[in-house]
């Protein structure tokens, strides 16, 4: 509470009804003819790690028995999640991942779990996961339609050099005999990541990009091999933090066609107990960092190895297992949200947010498996998409922004063919925005007020025009809007309004059915402070949209 009050503080003052000094305009400009860049049908990703109940930050264990070794697998509300996305790319990784033994016949050793002990890579010795086990949790992907990308262990048969430095080549026996037992039993592995936060200097240990790509030879040859004339998985790589030289180098070695996708980490709001991260969150500039990242990985792979792509493999915000007072809010979702969007403009194919459960970040609760507010982001409905899955397509387009930086807008090809979708996160405690949107195909760049265009400004927007193009100039089509806000206006809160109405599970457990307010195309959108809005535009003219 206090947290809040102090958070809130510039809000309190202010009068309920929206008056003309408490908002301001802006122009949203789409531009449709073309797209800027593209993800894929299973962008939203989520995450399970490796951490067992010992697993503590700032005094504080926040992962319960949420791990891959010891989750309830025949939780009904976890397969409920799972299934309502339809489907949801679920990567199974994480710190401890290059610590696991694979429990196949020549293992040689006990398949033992995970223990602490002092001296050992993250205060834990190495750790097992059974067949037995494995058959489990891929009777929970089979059954919920998940998309697997699972974390190899990249560690194994090197020596440590240094402190934090390995060197050897990898030894691949246990891990190829498990991959030879996954294909055996036709369990439908999408993709095979190779070691996790190895590269460049490393967190907790390191491996040099040059052996690492010749590992990845390997592996790609054991993959030929298992596979044989059946549809062979992807190969991604490093699950690491960004780093060019060495991420180039990685392509580089490995050579064309061997690395499918790069895998890269987020944690850019700082620790966990950082008092900071609420600010961080709502700042534009500071949110706004991380896109020099994208774009540089963009560019590498574009340079060292076309045949990839970039893919966010893990993304929880805050490190160290999360903000226990932020990141199971709703205030988390503006940072979560504005990472989908910057990502999938610099062509980020897939986006796996740390976690599904687990740690203080989990979409679903550790102990009761309830959403949180981030979940909604998500799920989705029926046999679709929600939200963003739902109404984001794959295409990106580019738009045109006048007005306040403390509004975020990312527009998409709408999810069915044609039309568009908007998103928009005010950032802002205590200002509305009124947003108009306008078509690139109708507005006159030569006279009017300063626009900005991704970060570029640009002069001249003529207002007096249709805001799709050609149609719906009689003023009768509609737009679908998804307003989402905090209960009770506390950003801290758990619980989630759209439109007004907090989303929680049925009776039943299941996800409810979210049902957007029409509006007529021709009337501006107001974003109340600290709030985010999907819509939908459906009769929007994008030539990109209907290809």
């Amino acid at each position: 509470m206090n947290l809040w009050f102090i958070f809130l503080l510039p809000l309190l003052c202010l009068p309920a009804r929206v008056r003309s000094e408490d908002y301001s305009d802006v122009t949203v400009i789409v531009r449709g003819s073309e797209t800027i860049a593209s993800t894929s049908d299973e962008f939203i990703c989520a995450t399970i790690d490796w951490w067992p109940p010992e697993k503590c930050n700032y005094d504080q264990c926040p992962w319960g028995r949420a791990s891959v070794l010891n989750l309830d697998l025949i939780n009904p509300l976890l397969g409920k999640a799972i299934q309502a996305f339809s489907p949801l790319r679920i990567r199974v990784g994480g710190s401890l991942q290059d610590q696991v033994l694979y429990g196949t016949p020549n293992l040689g050793s006990p398949c033992d779990p995970f223990t602490k002990v002092s001296g050992g890579l993250f205060g834990f010795s190495q750790g097992c996961i059974t067949l037995e086990r494995w058959d489990a949790i891929n009777d929970l992907f089979l059954n919920t339609g998940a998309v697997v990308t699972f974390g190899l262990n990249a560690l194994q048969g090197r020596r440590q050099i240094s402190r934090s430095v390995w060197g050897g080549p990898w030894n691949s026996s246990n891990a190829r005999e498990f991959m030879e037992y996954t294909v055996s039993m036709n369990y439908p592995i999408d993709s095979w990541e190779f070691g996790n936060e190895l590269s460049g200097s490393g967190i907790g240990a390191s491996v040099g990009a040059e052996q690492y790509g010749k590992d990845l030879v390997e592996l790609q040859t054991i993959i030929n091999e298992l596979y044989g004339d059946s549809r062979k998985p992807l190969v991604v790589a490093p699950g690491g933090f960004y780093d060019q030289k060495w991420f180039a180098q990685l392509l580089e070695v490995s050579g064309p066609n061997v690395l499918n996708a790069m895998t890269h980490h987020i944690y850019n709001l700082g620790a966990g107990n950082d008092p900071q991260v609420p600010n961080r969150i709502l700042n534009p500039q500071y949110l706004s960092r991380t896109s020099d990242t994208f774009r540089s990985l963009q560019l590498t792979i574009q340079r060292h190895g076309p045949w990839s792509a970039p893919w966010v493999g893990e993304a929880g915000g805050a490190y160290n297992s999360g903000s226990r007072l932020v990141s199971n809010t709703f205030l988390n979702s503006f940072w979560y949200l504005d990472q989908l969007g910057q990502s999938a403009k610099y062509d980020t194919k897939v986006y796996c947010r740390q976690t599904l459960i687990g740690g203080n970040y989990g979409l679903l609760d550790t102990d009761t498996f309830v959403p949180n507010p981030d979940y909604y982001r998500q799920v989705s409905y029926l046999l679709s998409a929600l939200l963003w899955h739902r109404l984001m397509g794959t295409g990106v387009l580019s738009t045109d922004i006048s007005g306040s930086s403390y509004l975020r807008a990312y527009v998409h090809c709408g999810k069915q063919e044609g039309g568009i979708t908007l998103l928009l996160l005010n950032l802002h405690r205590s200002m509305g925005f009124m947003v108009s949107v306008r078509n690139d195909l109708n507005v006159n760049l030569t006279e009017g007020q300063g626009v900005r265009r991704d970060n570029v400004f640009v002069h001249g927007l003529k207002r007096t025009v249709s805001w799709v193009g050609s149609k719906a100039s009689d003023g009768h089509s509609k737009r679908e809007e998804y307003h989402l806000s905090a209960k009770d206006g506390n950003p801290f809160a758990r619980t989630m309004l759209l439109n007004g109405v907090p989303l929680e599970l049925t009776e039943d457990g299941d996800i409810p059915l979210l049902y957007p307010v029409e509006v007529s195309v021709n009337s501006p959108i107001y974003v109340a402070p600290l709030t985010i809005a999907f819509v939908a535009f459906p009769d929007f003219e994008a030539e990109a949209c209907g290809r």
